[in-house]
């Protein structure tokens, strides 16, 4: 098989290994593959995304469904739902998958029931992850919401590679307890273990000031760039993925401090290999006033900040 044939993506079973409740509203699923998967999940980048096939996933019983989620659950599942992972493990023989994924609609709902030795489909590995140059050393993660389990996997990949002088998190939610993290409490000190071991700082902002900056997490990161030195903010590369309005400020940011930046945009991302064209990203063309629509699943979801069109 020439270079060309390489297998680099497909359709594979993967068997649940857990499927853990981590706050009021997340849950932490891991997906287990083998053979000829976990060696094209041995080429992942963070930032890429899979999607999971959900339509025979069963319904927790009613009681167990939140009030505000009961009708829509009753909807039947066409569709597959894009994840980005949060951790990926590889081993000699099998790839362990993880996904943080938030309790928001019938697809989610359904994945709560899960359990350990079951099966589900993952399509994958689909778009295009972060890159990382060799020529920066500093790396400040901004991650919001649903945005966080991506940017938790660049975070540790970037610190197992030893090349960055300084990886730094910024992560924001409406409260401590909306934080998609496994998390402790050392006192009044909350630590986010996975990023302690690989000696990530972290900084914690909350809408409500329950843990924290009291205030934007964008509040944090502009504080800190801005007392950067001009060779710091050239050797600095900023990335983030979470809502879209999170990140049109990260970019904005970045734009007015001259700092490199990656976004993860958030689309419906029906089928993840741009057949349906339902996940346009208005885009500028580079040297020109021109724009043109970039597929989110093919062209991304990673894209240069200054490239993207905000609403």
């Amino acid at each position: 098989m020439t270079q060309t044939q390489v297998k680099t993506r497909g359709d594979f079973l993967a068997r649940v290994t857990h499927n853990q409740q981590i706050g009021p509203s997340y849950f932490r699923l891991g997906l287990q593959l083998e053979g000829e998967a976990a060696q094209i999940y041995a080429r992942f980048r963070p930032g890429q995304f899979v999607e999971l096939k959900l339509d025979s996933a069963a319904l927790p019983a009613p009681e167990d469904i939140p009030p505000e989620l009961a009708d829509l659950a009753q909807r039947h599942i066409i569709l597959r739902r894009p994840f980005s992972l949060c951790s990926l493990e590889l081993e000699a023989t099998s790839a362990t998958l993880e996904i943080i994924y938030g309790v928001i609609g019938p697809g989610t709902v359904r994945m709560t029931k899960l359990q350990p030795g079951q099966s589900v489909s993952v399509l994958g590995p689909l778009g295009n992850g972060f890159a990382m140059p060799a020529s920066k050393k500093r790396a400040l993660l901004v991650a919001g919401g649903v945005g966080a389990p991506p940017i938790q996997h660049l975070a540790t990949s970037l610190a197992a590679s030893g090349a960055w002088d300084e990886i730094i998190l910024f992560t924001g939610a409406r409260t401590v307890e909306d934080l998609p993290f496994v998390r402790e409490f050392q006192g009044d000190q909350l630590i986010l273990p996975e990023l302690a071991a690989c000696q990530v700082k972290v900084c914690i902002a909350t809408d409500d000031g329950s843990y924290g900056h009291h205030g934007f997490v964008t509040d944090c990161l502009t504080a800190h760039v801005q007392a950067q030195s001009p060779r710091a903010k050239e050797e600095t590369m900023v990335y983030a993925c979470g809502p879209e309005p999170m990140l049109a400020k990260v970019a904005a940011i970045a734009e007015s401090l001259h700092i490199d930046c990656q976004v993860s945009m958030e689309q419906r991302m029906a089928c993840g290999i741009n057949l349906c064209q339902g996940c346009a990203i208005e885009c500028r063309v580079p040297g020109s006033t021109e724009t043109v629509y970039r597929m989110c699943c093919e062209d991304g979801p990673v894209f240069d900040a200054q490239e993207v069109i905000f609403a």
